[in-house]
């Protein structure tokens, strides 16, 4: 809106207050009044001022004994000085307010080269006025600029990110994509914008729960993608994003990663017992082949063949554990209280008492067999830390959010030395340990919907956190 329209609208809103007239006949006049433009409102007001003083000099003029002539040129003046003053009043009204009107427009425009300039002999709220409309143009300025740069990064930002990006409408057409999207859909973005999310078989995306893992087939990418979507608004229209992100990459980085920790260690420790049975063997054939036997032949092979013996069960031992872990079976879920699983469990461990703090009375849907497999586990390892020092351990549990179970069991024992392979397979720092109790229980809890944590505590000690949903996804 320009500056007269402003005034105009601002006239309208006080026009009972500068209507020449009231009472029952002020309503029509106060509509007349409202017809006028504002520039022509004040030299009518300004003429109506001065009207009451230019007729009592007219009176005196044509009264007093003065000369035809005389009267006639004074009226003339009168009459000219009048006019002109009103040209002059009507010239500073309506410059200042065309000038704050023309930078307003080129503003709503988004032109920011035109300043108001205000005559430096201008003071009080005029000149206030051009001052306000010049910072104006400065703040829009920069937010303009700071707008159209943020605009152009997200833009870049959206070309060149990994993952397809998505945007539809409430009609569910697509009006914005990415460079990624593209090459997911084998289409253009000019040939596939304003289509429908059916037609391009996303309409799975916009239902359900996110984020989620969809499996996809469309001409640019195949198979499990990470779905994640919410709401923007872009002109005040609501779209619903869609990301997708491609986890083929990233499960295969991490099936060869899993692969090459899992051949490090199956090499280490069949490595570990081939190589003494491999020197034991050659011994014994070396002595078996002496003329004559050695006297210690008989005593030699019982000891070199329990060696064997014993090598051969450790690495049979070994495998089996590896069996266990890869045969470990999706859990049976069924409604399982809390509260008597960890006491069961808790005393199973005889070798100290372990302390069993109070929590809320909730179930979880759950495995009780592998929830009680983990409890064990986690029941004790804590009492292995506590024996080393003659600590204590303190097992309960709590509601977060009233959507997830924590169970905490601390233990007073030395704490964690190296953290970062805690969860690795086959990995123990215990004399005679298998390494595969922690993965064991990370993978319980992982085919539960939750997760296993463990940290150092103060002053001394750890402690294992074990969450579970309280109201897992059926």
């Amino acid at each position: 809106m320009s500056l007269d329209a402003a005034a105009t609208g601002s006239r309208r809103d006080t026009g009972s207050a500068t209507s020449p007239s009231e009472g029952p006949a002020g309503g029509p006049l106060r509509r007349l009044w409202a017809r006028i433009e504002f520039d022509l409102q004040m030299i009518l007001l300004s003429n109506l001022a001065g009207l009451p003083a230019f007729l009592l000099a007219m009176f005196l003029l044509w009264t007093g004994s003065f000369d035809t002539s005389v009267r006639w040129l004074a009226t003339a003046v009168l009459l000219i000085l009048w006019g002109s003053l009103t040209a002059v009043l009507r010239a500073m009204l309506v410059r200042p307010i065309r000038s704050l009107s023309s930078v307003l427009t080129a503003l709503r425009h988004g032109d920011f080269s035109i300043r108001a300039r205000a005559p430096r002999s201008l003071r009080g709220p005029l000149a206030l006025a051009y001052q306000e409309a010049n910072q104006l143009e400065a703040v829009l300025r920069e937010q303009r600029l700071g707008a159209v740069e943020a605009t152009a990064l997200l833009r870049r930002v959206l070309e060149e990110i990994d993952v397809a990006v998505f945007a539809f409408d409430e009609n569910e057409e697509l009006r914005l994509l990415n460079r990624a999207g593209e090459r997911l859909l084998g289409q253009s973005a000019t040939r596939v914008l304003g289509t429908s999310a059916t037609r391009l078989h996303l309409r799975e995306g916009l239902d359900g729960p996110a984020p989620r893992t969809i499996e996809i087939n469309l001409a640019g990418g195949q198979g499990r993608w990470e779905l994640k979507r919410t709401t923007i608004r872009q002109e005040g229209a609501p779209l619903q994003l869609l990301v997708l992100s491609d986890l083929s990459r990233a499960l295969r980085e991490e099936e060869r990663l899993a692969w090459k920790r899992i051949i490090r260690v199956l090499s280490h420790e069949i490595n570990n017992s081939l190589a003494p049975i491999k020197s034991i063997a050659g011994s014994l054939r070396t002595l078996m082949g002496r003329q004559p036997a050695p006297r210690q032949l008989r005593s030699d092979l019982a000891g070199g063949l329990k060696v064997i013996s014993g090598r051969a069960e450790s690495l049979g031992r070994f495998m089996a554990a590896y069996a266990q872990l890869a045969r470990l079976p999706a859990p049976e879920l069924a409604p399982t209280p809390i509260e008597p699983l960890i006491r069961r469990n808790v005393a199973l461990e005889t070798r100290l008492e372990v302390e069993v703090t109070g929590g809320p009375a909730v179930q979880v849907m759950g495995d009780p067999d592998q929830l009680d497999q983990l409890l064990i586990n986690l029941v004790r390892n804590a009492a292995d830390a506590a024996l080393e020092s003659r600590g204590g351990v303190t097992v309960r549990w709590r509601t977060v959010d009233e959507a997830w179970l924590e169970v905490h069991v601390e233990d007073e024992g030395p704490g964690l030395e190296d953290t970062a392979n805690l969860f690795v397979p086959f990995y123990t720092t215990k004399p005679g340990g298998s390494g595969i109790g922690l993965v064991l229980c990370q993978q319980i809890a992982e085919g539960h919907g939750g997760r296993l944590a463990l940290h150092n505590r103060e002053p001394r000690g750890a402690v294992a956190v074990l969450s579970l949903p309280l109201h897992p996804e059926r």
